[in-house]
């Protein structure tokens, strides 16, 4: 499975930005999706994720009430809606596939990794 992440770029705090991601295989509706981010210097984190069946939806508290993961199946596409954004949601935002039904927020949990789109939030 190779994935495909895209939709970043550079916006003012508060701001909106919507990201997606895209497979090459048919399979990847079926499977967990997750958002990481890596900021500078840091670890990759989790950010959000969403069971293959798309009803089971988790986020890191940080972004709770911001960030909104979602799916569409018909087009093989996962999305992350980040609204009010913060200078700290900077970042390369990273799609990650499980390769399972089960999402988890643990990033060595995910096979396969999209090359991730950055996103700049200045104050």
């Amino acid at each position: 499975v190779q994935l495909q992440a895209f939709g970043g770029g550079l916006v003012q705090a508060g701001g909106s930005l919507r990201l997606s991601c895209t497979a090459n295989e048919r399979t990847f509706s079926n499977y967990a999706m997750g958002w990481f981010r890596q900021a500078p210097g840091k670890e990759r984190d989790f950010v959000a994720a969403i069971s293959g069946s798309g009803i089971s939806k988790y986020y890191t508290d940080s972004v709770k009430g911001r960030f909104t993961i979602s799916r569409d199946t018909a087009k093989n596409m996962v999305y992350l809606q980040m609204n009010n954004l913060k200078p700290e949601d900077t970042a390369v935002y990273y799609c990650a596939s499980r390769g399972v039904r089960l999402a988890t927020m643990v990033p060595v949990d995910y096979a396969y990794w999209g090359q991730g789109t950055l996103v700049t939030v200045s104050s």
